[in-house]
């Protein structure tokens, strides 16, 4: 399955230096949750007010969706980041 994780940063995170960089260095850490396979972090090429800025993927089993719900990574993610997104999309396929 993938997760998709797909935000748009408000003013304070799109001035925020380094910001992707620390959101890709968190995310990577989800390989080492039982069924996670792999994360890739992808930025926006276009930046205009109708478009989000970042999409995070992470490929997992089923099942492993919970154990990253309930990870430290993703309630650092929450805790840590949520300030700077004016919205967030997920969306889960095969």
């Amino acid at each position: 399955m993938k997760h998709y994780i797909i935000v748009k940063f408000n003013q304070e995170g799109k001035q925020r230096e380094n910001l992707v960089q620390e959101i890709e260095a968190l995310f990577r850490e989800s390989v080492d949750i039982k069924g996670v396979h792999g994360v890739s972090v992808h930025t926006s090429v276009i930046d205009l007010p109708n478009r989000y800025d970042l999409m995070i993927c992470v490929e997992m089993e089923r099942e492993s969706l919970r154990l990253f719900d309930d990870s430290e990574i993703h309630l650092k993610w929450k805790a840590g980041y949520a300030q700077y997104l004016e919205s967030k999309t997920i969306f889960d396929c095969d």
